[in-house]
């Protein structure tokens, strides 16, 4: 008996009818991200892996898929390396290439390596597949599409406030009403860091402080300290943990927190700028308010730090992210080159619309017209009425063979078919053809020589 097939953990099958829910949130994201002003690239599925290594940090190297060599790449290996069974030393060896961990690394290198033609400043799209060695759970998986926007070689702050808008665009043009986009600001971190007397310890005291809305507290306190912080710079930080008011009250608050923290008081600066922008412009749906726990992406992060979260009762993590980053370009040796970016979590956002029930009706009609077929001469017959029809914009299909009527109708029934055609033996000799409303039931006779009147049925 053979073996019965299976995809890798982490990796999925899609449908037609999940398919067409994809591509209506690609379509809509797309049609923003041009509208914005943004041009569409695309970089190759794999990279050299001294492309990738080592620009994660080393929780990210572990997630690098990596490809092994064509031929026979054991024999290169010397008997020392091999013997040793450590993977730092061998993978060098066997692999040279691998699989794209996420969009944004690949377009440092498009932008280094393209630099002479790119007119700066540059306003790129990517939407492309990328892969991770995760361990898969409820909306993440090992191979998913990143939707990524990204300007390089401008510092203005408008683009931070261009990046706020377009979130609230698409996320306005999807139904999805009430997203909560975060925002804060790296220079804030290293400014509070900085006034507790915790720069030397930045990292952990900011990835603790990320946690708050998980563990509460207590338990961020006690993640401070079991990382070295001490009690007195917990305590000094401890106005985070209950910042409460308007967007601008806050910022008042830090910047009365921060004012002998030079960097900090920039990163209020920065964060007044875009906030004050945005609600003179005001938003369609969705909610923008400052988060000083927000610490995602400290490793390349240097300004802006974007966070999207779904709206009130979803449980799911983040739907989109992103920041500023002033020298990304630099690991491949272009310095000086700002940029900022963010990134739609299709996949989250698709499983929210899910449970929100906010996909359209219409995406799972796949054709709008299905002939029956009721032999060769009316298959003829229907054959060149959809061919007029598809030439016109219509999705139009014909039955295959003469099957028994039940047959094609439970077939059209399956594909949702809002209207059926019949074509019969005395449709042929009066040269017109019969048209069924599935929905209401109803049938209508047409000329042959007159489609137009159908298709204005179909495109009222």
């Amino acid at each position: 008996m053979a073996q019965k097939p299976s995809i890798p953990k982490g990796t999925r099958d899609f449908s037609p009818s999940e398919v067409s829910k994809r591509n209506y949130i690609f379509d809509i994201i797309k049609k923003h991200f041009k509208s914005f002003g943004f041009q569409a690239i695309e970089t190759p599925s794999f990279e050299n892996s001294d492309t990738l290594l080592g620009k994660y940090g080393e929780e990210g190297d572990r997630l690098i898929f990596k490809i092994l060599n064509s031929g026979d790449f054991i024999s290169k290996v010397d008997d020392v390396t091999y013997s040793s069974k450590r993977s730092s030393s061998l993978a060098p060896k066997i692999s040279e290439k691998a699989l794209r961990y996420d969009l944004t690394v690949p377009f440092a290198r498009y932008v280094v390596m393209h630099q002479n033609e790119i007119d700066f400043p540059f306003k790129r799209y990517q939407i492309q597949p990328v892969w991770r060695a995760d361990r898969p759970q409820k909306g993440r998986f090992r191979e998913f599409f990143q939707c990524d926007a990204d300007v390089v070689g401008s510092n203005s702050l408008l683009q931070e406030v261009e990046l706020v808008q377009l979130y609230d665009t698409v996320f306005s043009s999807l139904k999805l009403e009430g997203v909560h986009i975060k925002l804060n600001n790296r220079k804030i971190l290293a400014g509070i860091a900085e006034v507790i007397g915790a720069q030397n310890n930045l990292i952990n005291f900011t990835v603790a402080l990320d946690k708050l809305d998980k563990i509460g507290e207590e338990g961020v306190k006690k993640e401070m300290l079991e990382k070295g912080i001490l009690k007195e710079s917990i305590e000094k930080a401890s106005p985070l943990f209950s910042l409460k008011g308007s967007n601008l009250e806050q910022l008042d608050a830090l910047q009365y927190l921060l004012s002998y923290s030079e960097i900090g008081t920039k990163g209020v600066e920065e964060l007044r700028y875009i906030i004050e922008f945005i609600e003179e412009l005001g938003l369609k749906s969705a909610k923008l308010s400052i988060d000083v726990t927000l610490a995602r992406g400290l490793n390349y992060y240097t300004g802006a730090i974007f966070e999207v979260a779904a709206p009130d009762g979803v449980k799911m993590g983040s739907i989109g992210g992103g920041g500023r980053y002033d020298d990304l370009t630099g690991i491949f040796g272009l310095k000086n080159v700002s940029g900022v970016g963010i990134s739609f979590g299709l996949d989250r956002i698709y499983l929210v619309l899910e449970e929100l029930g906010l996909f359209p009706d219409a995406l799972e009609q796949s054709l709008d017209v299905l002939c029956v077929n009721f032999g060769a001469q009316e298959a003829l017959e229907a054959l060149r009425l959809t061919t007029q029809l598809r030439a016109a914009g219509v999705r139009a299909d014909i039955y295959p063979s003469d099957a028994k009527m039940q047959k094609q109708m439970k077939f059209a029934n399956s594909r949702n078919v809002p209207y059926v055609i019949l074509i019969g033996e005395q449709e042929v000799k009066d040269e017109t053809f019969v048209v069924k409303d599935m929905f209401k039931g109803e049938q209508t006779t047409y000329k042959m020589s007159n489609v137009k009147d159908f298709l204005a049925l179909l495109r009222p």
